[in-house]
């Protein structure tokens, strides 16, 4: 008995869900017709609703998201007056001064 109320009731859950999808589109319908006929009435084209989509548009935002900011004038005063890169807070100096790394052959490249 308990199965067959169940169902019952998931059937009628069903006919709401298909009910108001059908209201629904009869509304977007009836929309759409009373624009198409205000568009008729006052002489001016009907256009489509369509969604403008690019793409590339949301590579382009994430790609301009990584790059980081160019420095300001004052920033580039301030690592200057300090001794340091823009772009790093490393002191720029001599490359002479290293002596704790000594230079190796690079190593050839598995293939």
């Amino acid at each position: 008995m308990f199965n067959f109320l169940l169902r019952v009731i998931l059937f009628m859950l069903g006919l709401v869900f298909a009910a108001s999808l059908a209201v629904a589109v009869l509304l977007l319908g009836a929309l759409w017709a009373l624009r198409y006929g205000w568009a008729r009435l006052s002489g001016k084209p009907v256009t489509p609703w369509v969604m403008r989509f690019h793409p590339g548009q949301g590579f382009d935002r994430f790609r301009a998201a990584a790059q980081p900011a160019e420095p300001s004038a004052a920033d580039v005063a301030n690592a200057r007056a300090r001794g340091e890169s823009v772009r790093s807070p490393v002191v720029l100096g001599d490359a002479g001064d290293v002596t704790d790394v000594r230079a190796r052959p690079a190593a050839p490249r598995p293939e």
